[in-house]
């Protein structure tokens, strides 16, 4: 018989609501870029997007008294910081513009597999078979996405490119990041995470400031909502929950995003899907599942 703590039970469901608000806030993060992105620059969305999180973010950790994390965690806040809150933000924003939502999505998904590759080798993550399976069945599931969104059309070697850069900074900063939250709290390695890629972005204000005088509200609202819930909320959830699991897990956590993607398309933007867009994504749904399955199994001492 299986019998597992209330204290564990708790801290179990707790970061698994935790990766859930993460994953449906990050879906809705591609219906605003795709809006704010018609008036912003990639470099100009980037920056508004962090300054608008880092200031959230900077009032929670004042509110809360939790002050500098500790020394031990800053290099994986500035390596995270750098690589994930500052470059990825700013090459995804460009590769999108470059290529159809199909393309990008198939390349940017390859991240959660370098995720599982590099927290073998670096972090020692186990690969068991269960999780395994279900980050091929919702691959398969991304891929299906992904080609039944595709224009057809022949995408840019450059936007390839440049999404491909971003699946690379996503998992070297998720790598990064880990470690340092054995040190610091989840809300104090998202705060200074997030400052640093602003500040790394800082190049790019002059292009903020001269394009929020000419954008529509509706855009700039856009960012301001990038910033305060797909970056300062559900980044602080993804970091609580990644300090509760292996890298590897939750980033096939993260296969989910495609599917949601889908729906919030079909609400909001009235882009209805096909019949092999829906299979797709119900692959990516099935995939994580079954990766979640056998984490509340392996989470059951006997």
């Amino acid at each position: 018989m299986t019998t597992v703590s209330v204290p564990a039970r708790r801290t179990e469901l707790l970061a698994a609501g935790a990766a859930a608000v993460t994953v449906v806030l990050w879906a809705s993060a591609f219906v605003s870029i795709r809006a704010a992105g018609e008036e912003y620059s990639p470099g100009a969305l980037a920056l508004g997007r962090l300054l608008s999180g880092a200031l959230t973010l900077g009032v929670i950790l004042l509110i809360r008294r939790e002050g500098l994390p500790p020394r031990e965690a800053w290099r994986g806040i500035l390596v995270s910081g750098l690589l994930w809150f500052g470059f990825y933000m700013v090459v995804l924003n460009w590769g999108e513009q470059l290529v159809d939502a199909g393309t990008a999505a198939l390349v940017v998904n390859t991240g959660p597999l370098l995720i599982a590759l590099l927290g073998v080798r670096l972090l020692g993550d186990a690969m068991p078979p269960r999780l395994l399976a279900g980050m091929a069945v919702s691959f398969a599931g991304a891929v299906t996405v992904g080609l039944s969104m595709s224009d057809g059309g022949g995408a840019s070697v450059l936007g390839v490119v440049l999404c491909l850069l971003a699946a690379v900074a996503y998992a070297g900063g998720v790598i990064a990041q880990k470690p340092a939250l054995a040190h610091g709290s989840a809300l104090q390695v998202t705060t200074f995470g997030c400052a640093i890629g602003a500040v790394a972005c800082l190049p790019f204000a002059g292009q903020l400031v001269s394009q929020a005088a000419s954008a529509p509200v509706s855009a700039t609202l856009n960012m301001v909502y990038l910033g305060v819930f797909p970056t300062a909320l559900a980044f602080t959830t993804w970091a609580y929950a990644l300090a509760r699991t292996t890298a590897s897990r939750m980033g096939a956590t993260t296969y989910a995003v495609p599917a949601l993607v889908v729906a919030m398309s079909w609400v909001f933007l009235g882009e209805v899907p096909g019949a092999l867009t829906l299979v797709g994504g119900a692959l990516c749904l099935a995939g994580v599942a079954v990766s979640r399955r056998g984490a509340r199994r392996r989470a059951r001492p006997l």
